[in-house]
């Protein structure tokens, strides 16, 4: 399990101007059961994607993809970690 802790490098005037294609990107991952949870941070100052993939080469390759990323939006810091405690009920539900 990953989460992408992004930081906005840029001014929120152009995170606005290419937050329709990041939402279409995060929709096409959703679909194909790569993105578990996704928001803004608060404050607006990035954001946060909780990712289920196989390995750190795997979440390149899926971020490499987000428009963010693509025309230099945001920073990306990837934390892999291996849950040890959780809701039962609520990873089953997000987890299928």
């Amino acid at each position: 399990m990953f989460i992408a802790i992004l930081t906005y490098k840029k001014p929120l005037s152009e995170v606005d101007r290419f937050l329709a294609a990041h939402q279409e990107y995060l929709a096409k991952h959703y679909a194909a059961g790569d993105f578990i949870a996704s928001g803004p941070q608060t404050p607006r100052i990035g954001g946060v994607i909780m990712i289920k993939a196989d390995d750190h080469a795997a979440v390149d390759t899926i971020i490499a993809q987000d428009p963010f990323n693509i025309n230099g939006i945001a920073d990306y810091q990837i934390v892999e970690f291996t849950p040890t405690m959780f809701c039962e009920s609520t990873l089953s539900a997000i987890l299928g």
